[in-house]
Formats: structure tokens, sequence, C-alpha cells
């Protein structure tokens, strides 16, 4: 039986590939023209170029490797001469677009992703849809992207300066991140975050399983409404849920230095980690209900026949099942905590000031470039969590047999 996408039709040079090439770089062109003033004559001849580049590729490179290199290389040396070093760095990443847009047009591969059946409007929508997607993704990741190299600037502003833009090393420099990594007023922050994220995580940890697990047995009276009530803080608007923590925590805070004898200090530590912990219980609860799904029951039913009790049956033959779901609800309550600001101000001191207080009092009283070296270090912490994520996902669809790799 033949593939769906084995035979693949040759599109048209000059009806379809050129032109659509022509569209690409007037969009290009346009931008380029813009940048130094002529909008019209760069809209030309980008359209112009473009299509010409097209019909190279497409005629006398079937190589891609050497026509992709060598349109960057050429784009980029135009670039180069037209604005120095950041014009060498856009005129290569605009040739390595252009030329894998002709190649993509050309070959058909703009048809692998749909079958061989398909009508022209059905591989118009597929890749609209892709498109439209990416650019989305681009919407949301460009402001955090702008933030990265702002962060090295050498000066203290929040643009590019000139010598940032030609790549000049001088426009570069870490002063940001030795500010943030000497400066008391963002060390001890940063010291306070990594105390209150990991205790706020382990009780929620402690307390979201166990509610994950009860919730999840069949017989237990009003489930639905336990867990729409404990989830209730993921829904319910912050503003709302830290005035009502506000008056519930400083009454306890109240009876706790009064009848105790605690320090202020340590109780302040105590409100906003319990806080916290009310705030990332929900996530650890979604994340283990759902990993409970797949759970074999069959298996504590053996553990209990061979005589185990059932503190020894969750911790040697539920918990190795359930642990990717934990661990996934664990980094999202800690992230949860790790960047969280509206309770602290309600709940918290200047004692519990944490990172993003820190940030948020940067923004609002003293405009510190600093807060760009932050931004970049947390931007970077949660792309890791979100990998490890990630991986404990797929760890998780093995273990239960939905993936076979």
């Amino acid at each position: 039986m033949s593939s769906l996408h084995s035979e693949i039709p040759t599109p048209s040079l000059t009806g379809f590939t050129l032109p659509l090439m022509a569209a690409a770089g007037l969009g290009f062109g346009y931008i380029v023209g813009t940048a130094n003033g002529q909008p019209l004559i760069g809209a030309v001849a980008g359209a112009v170029l473009s299509a010409a580049l097209g019909y190279v590729l497409a005629s006398f490179v079937p190589d891609r490797r050497t026509g992709r290199l060598g349109t960057a290389a050429v784009a980029g040396i135009a670039g180069f001469a037209m604005a120095g070093t950041s014009g060498l760095v856009a005129g290569a990443i605009i040739g390595l677009i252009l030329s894998w847009f002709a190649y993509w047009l050309s070959t058909g591969d703009y048809r692998r992703s749909v079958p061989s059946y398909a009508t022209a409007g059905d591989v118009l929508w597929s890749n609209s849809f892709k498109f439209i997607c990416g650019l989305i993704f681009f919407f949301l990741i460009a402001p955090i992207v702008v933030v990265l190299p702002l962060s090295f600037n050498a000066q203290d502003f929040f643009t590019f300066t000139p010598e940032m833009l030609a790549f000049d090393p001088d426009g570069y420099s870490l002063k940001h991140y030795r500010d943030f990594l000497s400066n008391p007023d963002w060390t001890r922050p940063l010291k306070n975050s990594f105390v209150i994220a990991p205790l706020a995580t382990i009780i929620s940890v402690s307390l979201g399983t166990l509610a994950a697990i009860g919730l999840s047995q069949s017989h237990v009276p009003g489930r639905r409404a336990i867990m729409a009530i404990l989830i209730s803080p993921m829904i319910v608007p912050l503003i709302i849920s830290a005035t009502g923590m506000f008056f519930f925590y400083s009454k306890l805070g109240n009876w706790m230095e009064g009848n105790l004898g605690m320090s202020k200090d340590f109780i302040g530590y105590v409100k906003v980690i319990l806080a916290h912990s009310v705030l990332g219980i929900p996530f650890v609860i979604i994340t283990v209900t759902a990993t409970l799904v797949g759970f074999d029951r069959s298996l504590t039913r053996a553990a209990a026949n061979m005589g185990a009790g059932p503190v020894r049956t969750f911790f040697k033959v539920q918990m190795p099942l359930i642990l990717p779901g934990v661990i996934s609800g664990g980094l999202f309550a800690f992230i949860t905590s790790f960047d969280e600001v509206v309770v602290v101000l309600f709940v918290g001191s200047a004692a519990q000031k944490t990172l993003p207080w820190q940030m948020f009092i940067g923004l609002r009283e003293q405009i510190s470039p600093t807060i760009l070296a932050v931004a970049t270090v947390l931007v970077t912490f949660s792309v890791l969590l979100l990998a490890t994520l990630e991986l404990l996902r797929r760890r998780s669809e093995r273990l239960r047999g939905m993936s076979p790799t």
C-alpha cells in the first residue's frame, strides 16, 4: 500500500513559487526600506530580488544546504554594506528565511503535512493554521526575547544603545548581573524567595497529593464539590484571595504572637508560606489527579492481599507510579510561589520581601536596570523548569503505557 504522502506534485514555478516569493520579499523589503527611510523602494527591490532568488534556487541550486548557506552569505554581505555588523546579522537571518521559503514552495514541501488527496483549500488552511500559531508564539515570546540582550547593556538604559545595535563589545557588560548578586537590596529578597518557595512547595505537595488520592476514590461523598473548593484559589481573582488571606492570617498572627510568644518576623514567614501553600495546592491536585486516571488500582489490592499496610502500599506501589505527576505539581507550586507578589504585599512585611516584590518596587519607585538581569535569570530558570516538566510528562506517559518510547 502506497503512502498518502508519497506522490507530491511539483508546483508551478512562475504561477505559484515566484509570486509568493515576491510577496515575502516585499514584506522584508518594506521593513528594511523603512529602516533606511525609503519604504517604497525597499518593498519593490525586496519583491524583485526575492523572486529572482526563488528562480535561481529552484532552477540551478538543487542542494538545499548549499543554497541556504550561499543565500545567507550574500544577504549578510549586502546587509553589512548597508548597516555594518547589525546589518550583517539581519541580512543573514533574512537570507536563511527566504531561501528556506523558496525550497519549501518549489519542492512541494508545503503539502507534506496533509494527505495527497487534500484540496487546495485544505492545504491552504493547514499551512495558514501553522502560520497563525507561529504568529501567536512570536507575539507571546517577543517581549521576553527583547529583555535578554538588554540585560547586558553597558549603560543604565532600558533601550538598545547605538553600541549595542552595532554589536560593539563596549556596548555590553555584566554589571547589572554583578549588582544583582552583590547588592543587598536584591540578595535579601532572593534569599527570602528561596526560603519561602521550597517550604510552601513541600506543604502544597503533601496536602495536594493526599487530597488528590482521596478525591480519586469513587466512594467519597461530595467529591466534586470538595474538588471545586480546593481548586478555587486558582479560579478566584488573586486580589480577592489576597484580601481574604490578609484578614485571616492577621488574626492568626496576632494569636500566635500573643499566646505562643513568637516574633513578628517568624510569624510573617509562617503567614506567607501558608498563603503560598494555598495557592500551590490546586496545581498539585490537578496534576496528581491526571496521573491517577491511568493508575491500575488492582496493584494496591494485590499489595493489601500480600499483607502490606496502607502506608507501605502508598510508598512502595502507588507513589513510584504517580511520582512524575507529584513532581510536576510540585514544580508548578514552586513557580507559583516564587513568582507571586500580590499575596506577599497583603500578608507579608518588609522582612519577607521576595524577589518579585523587589522587582515591583524597582519598576514603581526606583527604576533600576538591574531588573533586566533579574528578569533574564527568572526566564532562564522558568525555561529549565518547563523542560523538566516536559521530561516528567513523557516519563509518566511511558509508565502508564501511553507512549511506546
